[in-house]
């Protein structure tokens, strides 16, 4: 019997997702951050609803940057962890994502305190629960900011090697991506390849195509953190889409950051020319989005149609480092999905008049100042 979603909403509510691009800290609850700011009154954060609101308006990337890290200043002990994990699934979980690969920077947690077991054994557990209690299957793609220089990427190396918690996949580079050159990183991404960990690092988000291709030609990246900056170099661009190498693009969140506009974002432009592209959030709870309502935006605001949404779900299932398995059973799902939905909700996007609609719908998800609607609950 044919499911018959209503809309194209519907169709993409129920939709099966991986999602690829996730920081543990940026997937917070409003409500588990207003818990941890009232717990810490000096760390920096707003324990007051709109006050909060108003401090997670971004006006650049240093703000955010800025921002972010005094969250993860908050989170001081590994039920904080267990309790981000968990309800970072239950979230995903409500936007049929059934795999996740999430980021986090063990440096920040022992900065404040987490023992260096602790921190493992929490995402161990977290993990344990999340496919328990939602269904979520998640692996753990472990990075150092980029700001803390090789030393730091020594470290962090070292605590992964030594630890190493259930789902361990990857090993990235985030923060600042400006004046922070990837192929300082080159040792110990070297040693990560050598060691079994999937290279992942960030470029090309608020740096030039050039940062790609130093992740490319010194990191070995696998998949690149958002790489929306290729598109201002074609012969990147080709060699992209030649090599396969997926780009893990979060529209969003380069509205909230500055690093894009949404109505002239190039995902849809990099999908033309052939790239690989996955879709994902970035830091959801501090953008007030989710994964549904980035494939939403994609289809009202960027002209994707129904076929498209559906291949940007399968693109990402197939970049994921999950066990061939899952793999498999994920790829299946969304197959009976889509036969199983009847094909008469729409198919095309709105670039049929392109006239003002780009900009009243990108409002709908980011004003026109750049400033995001606040955490999510």
């Amino acid at each position: 019997m044919n499911r018959q979603p209503d809309s194209i909403d519907g169709f993409l509510a129920g939709l099966p997702k991986v999602e690829l691009h996730l920081h543990l800290i940026g997937s917070i609850t409003a409500d588990t951050l207003l818990t941890l700011a009232r717990r810490h009154p000096d760390g920096g954060v707003p324990g007051d609803p709109d006050a909060l609101s108003r401090w997670l308006t971004f006006a650049d990337f240093p703000q955010f940057c800025a921002a972010f890290g005094r969250v993860s200043r908050l989170v001081t002990d590994g039920d904080d962890l267990v309790a981000l994990v968990t309800g970072m699934a239950g979230a995903l979980a409500v936007s049929k994502v059934r795999y996740a690969e999430v980021t986090v920077t063990p440096l920040t947690h022992l900065a404040v305190g987490v023992r260096p077991d602790e921190l493992a054994d929490a995402l161990t557990l977290g993990r344990e629960r999340a496919a328990r209690e939602s269904g979520v299957e998640l692996g753990w793609i472990f990075d150092v900011s980029g700001d803390l220089g090789p030393p730091a990427a020594d470290d962090t190396l070292a605590w992964v090697l030594a630890h190493q918690p259930d789902g361990t996949v990857g090993f990235g580079l985030g923060g600042p991506e400006r004046d922070v050159p990837r192929a300082a990183f080159r040792d110990a991404f070297d040693r990560a390849v050598a060691a079994g960990l999937h290279s992942v690092p960030h470029a090309g988000e608020t740096d030039g195509a050039h940062s790609v291709w130093s992740a490319l030609r010194d990191l070995r990246a696998e998949r690149i953190g958002h790489g929306i900056r290729s598109i201002d170099d074609p012969r990147l661009v080709e060699q992209l889409a030649a090599s396969g190498v997926p780009l893990e693009v979060c529209p969003t969140s380069n509205a909230c950051t500055g690093a894009a506009s949404i109505s002239d974002h190039p995902l849809p432009a990099l999908l033309a020319a052939g790239v690989r592209v996955t879709l994902a959030t970035d830091n959801p709870g501090l953008f007030n989005t989710d994964l549904g309502q980035q494939y939403r935006l994609c289809h009202d605001v960027l002209g994707l149609g129904r076929s498209q949404l559906v291949e940007l779900a399968r693109a990402g299932v197939q970049a994921a480092f999950c066990p061939p398995a899952s793999r498999r059973r994920i790829l299946d799902e969304i197959d009976r999905y889509v036969e199983e939905t009847d094909p008469y909700v729409e198919e095309t996007g709105p670039y049929v008049d392109e006239t003002d609609r780009s900009v009243s719908e990108a409002d709908r998800f980011v004003s026109a100042d750049r400033q995001c609607p606040g955490p999510r609950g």
